[in-house]
């Protein structure tokens, strides 16, 4: 490739992707009071340890990766237990990858899911909070329950459990304190 064709391609890039901008994100004061409940167990964790010398934590909840964390993290520091359900299913490789007379390497085979053994539909995070029953779905931006998730949620309604769809930190943390605080 040319000189000229490289950085001709690259002005193509720059100009496409010009009028699109990126949003900064901007953490909640929800996120920082977890922050600070965080660094002050680890101060207690570790007392013998001078401060400045313990990493200070840091939460984001702009992916539902993140919200997942800081949701669970929050539960764990107020004395509650939490954590990550998964129903992913098992992927199985049937491929084989030889060399075959004229010696050149062929795969033959596929792969395919099996179900996984979870109830379709689980929350994200099971949770005890004071001795309930607490099932959180994290839902970022766009993303929405599905029809499973819904039959979920209603059945964990009926069984007396609590059942939230969580969308940012500062919603749940909201929720949390209107259920659990005096």
């Amino acid at each position: 490739m040319k000189k000229d064709q490289h950085l001709n391609s690259t002005s193509l890039f720059d100009q496409h992707y010009k009028g699109i901008k990126k949003v900064n994100y901007r953490k909640s004061e929800a996120v920082k009071l977890l922050e600070s409940l965080a660094d002050e167990a680890a101060r207690n964790r570790y007392p013998n340890t001078p401060p400045q010398y313990l990493a200070p934590r840091k939460f984001e909840d702009k992916t539902a990766n993140g919200l997942t964390k800081c949701v669970i993290e929050f539960i764990r520091l107020n004395g509650g237990q939490a954590e990550r359900t998964s129903n992913t299913g098992r992927r199985i490789d049937t491929q084989i990858t030889f060399c075959d007379v004229i010696g050149c390497q062929r795969t033959i085979g596929g792969t395919h899911w099996i179900n996984g053994s979870g109830t379709n539909g689980t929350a994200d995070i099971s949770s005890t909070i004071l001795g309930k029953s607490v099932k959180i779905e994290i839902k970022i931006g766009a993303d929405r329950q599905s029809e499973t998730q819904k039959l979920y949620q209603k059945s964990i309604e009926q069984a007396g459990g609590i059942y939230i769809v969580a969308s940012s930190f500062e919603q749940f943390l909201t929720w949390y304190n209107l259920t659990f605080k005096p």
